[in-house]
Formats: structure tokens, sequence, C-alpha cells
């Protein structure tokens, strides 16, 4: 089969077409002809030797896909060759095609292309276990998400607002900003131009948020802490601005803050099955129906990777980007 590899870390450029071995599934899995997968940072990361794959998933990219069941392991069940279907993978979405365990497959809604299926797993997962099952947010609660613009963001704009929470935003532009009040953002700050922390004080009237989900770490660690309710939670996804910081943990505990971390690709299968899981029966029936949707910006074919990464590290998207296999 043809996937995209590198045989050093590096920049875009060391990004290749070439030609592999086919995966063979276990009894567990099923073989799937790959028709779109779907960027993360992650990807870039992995790319320039910062983020290896967990030990057992293949080492070519790509953390979701979409495409068509081609075989079927001897142990699965309820699948069958053709069927169109979707799912987060530890690797190998870069590919014509990828071994999926069978329990991580989402069947894909009915009049959907591919291109839509692929822009959901990573994104959609992410945005469920760290807004919801760790963040815990509520009707009626504040949450402000940072790197708006991104999948995930567009993401959990749509799943905050759904429950009918107030959503704030942080994005580098008017542009991005305003999209994303298109998708159910109540307000939002240009990071570029004003201080995220000072902003807050007065959109809230001085009262803070109850939820932060936050891409950016260490530069916005102390702000994103002055910025919660007494007894808010900031959740970190992400280091895009870096991992250390210094800090007075008086803030901490006189505000009663609680800070969680969150990966989705080191979890067990047995964590990862239950996260689709949890994904099929609360918020994929909101996406079959169209009441929320996964947000794709930029679609490039399998051979400009490459062209792919470069245009995420100048963060010029609002949504996904995808390539067709």
């Amino acid at each position: 089969m043809q996937a995209i590899t590198f045989a050093s870390p590096g920049g875009p450029e060391v990004l290749q077409l070439a030609t592999v071995p086919d995966p063979v599934p276990t009894a567990e899995q099923v073989l799937v002809r790959v028709r779109a997968t779907a960027l993360n940072r992650a990807d870039t990361l992995q790319r320039r030797g910062a983020y290896p794959p967990p030990p057992g998933e293949s080492e070519i990219l790509g953390l979701e896909l979409a495409g068509e069941v081609e075989a079927v392991g001897s142990a699965v069940h309820g699948y069958k060759p053709g069927d169109r279907v979707c799912a987060l993978v530890g690797g190998g979405g870069y590919a014509e095609k990828a071994v999926v365990d069978a329990r991580m497959l989402i069947p894909m809604p009915e009049g959907w292309s591919f291109t839509q299926a692929a822009a959901v797993p990573e994104v959609f997962f992410t945005a469920q276990e760290t807004v919801f099952v760790l963040g815990g947010l509520k009707t009626g609660e504040t949450v402000l998400i940072h790197a708006a613009a991104s999948g995930v963001g567009t993401a959990a704009i749509q799943m905050a607002r759904e429950i009918g929470a107030r959503v704030l935003v942080t994005a580098g532009s008017a542009d991005k900003i305003q999209r994303c009040l298109e998708l159910g953002a109540h307000a939002g700050c240009n990071y570029k131009e004003r201080d995220f922390a000072e902003w807050i004080q007065e959109v809230t009237n001085k009262q803070g948020v109850e939820l932060i989900e936050d891409f950016i770490g260490a530069p916005y660690w102390e702000r994103n802490l002055r910025s919660l309710k007494t007894c808010g939670r900031l959740v970190l996804v992400g280091t895009m601005g870096g991992v250390k910081v210094e800090t007075s943990l008086m803030l901490l505990m006189s505000k009663r803050l609680q800070v969680f971390g969150s990966v989705l690709r080191a979890r067990p299968l047995v964590e990862k099955i239950a996260v689709t899981q949890r994904f099929c029966r609360d918020w994929l029936p909101l996406l079959a129906s169209g009441r929320i949707k996964p947000v794709v910006d930029t679609v490039f074919p399998l051979d400009q990777a490459a062209e792919a990464h470069r245009y995420m590290e100048e963060n010029r998207n609002f949504g996904k980007i995808i390539l067709s296999v």
C-alpha cells in the first residue's frame, strides 16, 4: 500500500509517499480501506521526533480515519466488508489501509462523506473527555475555550452550546472569532490584541469562569488561574506554548482550584473503547441529525501531506485539515 513515511525527524519536507507492507488485522480487528484521514498537532510533534507512538501502534502518522471495512478478524461480529466507518486510531491513518479494533469503530451517519467522518473522532472525543468528563461542564456555567478555531475548539463550542453553557473563546483573528460566534460562542477575544485575563474580568463582571479548556500551557498558566472562579476547573489538553511553569501555589489553594491534564493516544485500549461508547451514546445522534457538525477547513491529497503540515503550523486553519486518500 501507499503511505506517508519519514526517515528521520524534521520539518514538513521529510514527509514522503512510499510503498509499505499492508497491515494485517488480528482476530479482534478489522482492515479498513482508508478514504480520508485528518491532521492533528500530535502528528506534527511525532514528525519532529517529540511524540513517538505508544508501544504496539503503527509508526505511520494519523490518529483518525474514515473508510470502508475491507476484511474482518475471526472474532469480529457486527461488521462486514463494505461497511462505512470512522475511528480513532493510535497511528496509521496516513495510509491506504489501516487496522482498527472493531470496538473502536463508529458507523458513519447516513449521507456523510468520508471527509466529514474523518474530521470527527479525535476532536469530538477530546472535547467530550476534557470539557464534560473531566471538566464537568454543566448547564448555566461559563467555559473559556482557548485555540477555539482548532478542530477541538470548534467541536467544544458546539457541544457546550448544546447543553446550555455560556461559551467564551480566544482566537488569533477577528475572522476566526466571528466564525466561533456563528458556531455558538457568546463572545471572543483576539489574544494577539488583548490580554485575555483582563478581557475575562470585563465580560464576566469580575466573576471569572467555571471552566477553562487550554491547549497553550505555560504562557497561559497564571492568567488561566486568575480567570477562574473560586472552585473553578482548568483542563490542560496541550502545551503548544511550553511545558514548564513557576507559580505560587497560594492561588490554587485560596481559590480551591482544580487542575486536570488529559491525553487520548496513550490511554489503554479498554479506556479508548469506553470513550468511543460514550461518544456513540451521547453525541453521535446529534451529529447524525445535523445539530452539531464537524468543521472542515481544507482538504489536501495524501501526497501533499507536507503542504498540509505547513498549513497547520502556520495556524491558517479554522477547523480540521483533511487528507484525502
